[in-house]
């Protein structure tokens, strides 16, 4: 029985191939030749889910009621505990049943939310360098992403005035993201006020990505796009489990702020998944409810390995700042090296797994990014061994 060809549709075969995937295959080639790789490159906590999450699933697991099919928008106890910790953290008030949507993972409903507002050759504003996933949404809707680049001249924030105002006229939707993956660099109020004034003025659907919000240092808090007057009537805050609680596999976030915007996501998800499982969702009210001591803890080990990571970096001489947030060093490459060529280096020479900067987008060229999700002692090995490599 003879075959025949199977095409791709234009959408995938026009996709470049996924960052990460991409990062996993090299990691995993160099582990098949024998290297004893550090990787940093995956956004990936090392840290266990703190033990009363844990607990907590097994009993809401072992409990049939949760076995059927969860609704489509979420737990209206799991929403209430997400407006309880709004409320407790940023003073944002939330209307459970209305303003705040379940999702498998915030990457879901990012992936998903260009499908309910933008048609084909849209423009959505997309920051560069960024998580891949803001261009391949955008893309899968018929969108045209129209990026908007982050350099170190604008204080890797999108320059907004350089926007041109026929673009800004197109748009339908802008994604932003702080504190940033990969720059780490934090917004503040005073910037998201301007990022309100510009979408009123240009009818542009916000679509804010704070998933690092709770990995801060110095204790210098990162503010929500919502803690804005204003920002409630132009978008949504996308949030995720996965980094404030050691969560990442566990596939449960939210979206909140504007409920015609998130009714709009709601159609989307109707139609393509059947919710989060509910014994996660119970779960989740645990780890919203928990004391600060617990995140408090985790910050505490993230920042002893940024302080041990970041200095070594300077003391070899790479040009580095000290991240104010998230789990990323933003690292521009020497002299005589590209993003790729660097990363490549790092990788056969010291055996060290770092993400080029391009990755994220054409601005990134000229960086690469490293995550301090492994030991300081790592850290400092990984150090040293690229003092020996040389560059």
């Amino acid at each position: 029985m003879s075959g025949f060809p199977i095409e791709y549709a234009t959408r995938i075969k026009a996709l470049p191939p996924y960052l990460f995937a991409a990062i996993d295959k090299i990691k995993q080639d160099a582990i098949a030749r024998g290297v004893d790789i550090i990787n940093l490159g995956v956004g990936d906590p090392d840290l266990p889910t703190p033990a009363p999450i844990i607990e907590r699933l097994k009993q809401a697991a072992a409990d049939p009621k949760n076995h059927q099919y969860p609704s489509y928008e979420g737990l209206l106890s799991f929403r209430q505990a997400v407006a309880g910790w709004y409320k407790r953290r940023f003073g944002v008030m939330l209307d459970p049943a209305s303003e705040v949507l379940t999702l498998i993972g915030s990457k879901e409903g990012i992936g998903h939310v260009p499908l309910a507002f933008v048609d084909p050759g849209d423009v959505v504003l997309v920051p560069s360098p960024g998580y891949p996933v803001y261009p391949v949404g955008t893309t899968f809707a018929g969108g045209v992403p129209y990026m908007m680049p982050l350099t170190k001249q604008n204080g890797f924030l999108p320059d907004l005035n350089a926007i041109p105002k026929d673009v800004a006229r197109k748009a339908k939707l802008m994604f932003l993201n702080s504190p940033n993956n990969p720059t780490s660099v934090v917004a503040d109020k005073d910037y998201f006020r301007r990022v309100v004034e510009f979408a009123q003025a240009n009818q542009i659907i916000v679509c804010h990505d704070a998933a690092y919000s709770e990995i801060f240092y110095d204790g210098r808090r990162p503010a929500s796009f919502l803690e804005v007057e204003g920002a409630k009537d132009v978008g949504i805050e996308f949030h995720s489990l996965s980094k404030t609680y050691n969560m990442t596999g566990w596939r449960i976030g939210f979206a909140v702020g504007n409920r015609q915007v998130l009714n709009g996501l709601l159609k989307i998800k109707s139609n393509l998944d059947s919710g989060c499982f509910q014994a996660i969702q119970v779960a989740g009210i645990t780890a919203l409810e928990l004391e600060d001591s617990v995140t408090d803890g985790l910050r505490k080990i993230y920042q002893e390995r940024r302080d041990t990571l970041v200095p070594g970096l300077k003391q070899l001489g790479l040009e580095v700042e000290n991240p104010p947030a998230a789990f990323y060093v933003w690292i521009a490459v020497p002299k005589g090296y590209a993003s790729a060529s660097f990363t490549a280096h790092l990788l056969e020479k010291a055996g060290v797994v770092t993400t080029p900067g391009n990755g994220f987008g054409a601005p990134g060229e000229g960086y690469i990014r490293m995550t301090l999700c492994t030991t300081k002692e790592r850290l400092a090995e990984a150090v040293e061994r690229i003092r020996k490599a040389g560059f």
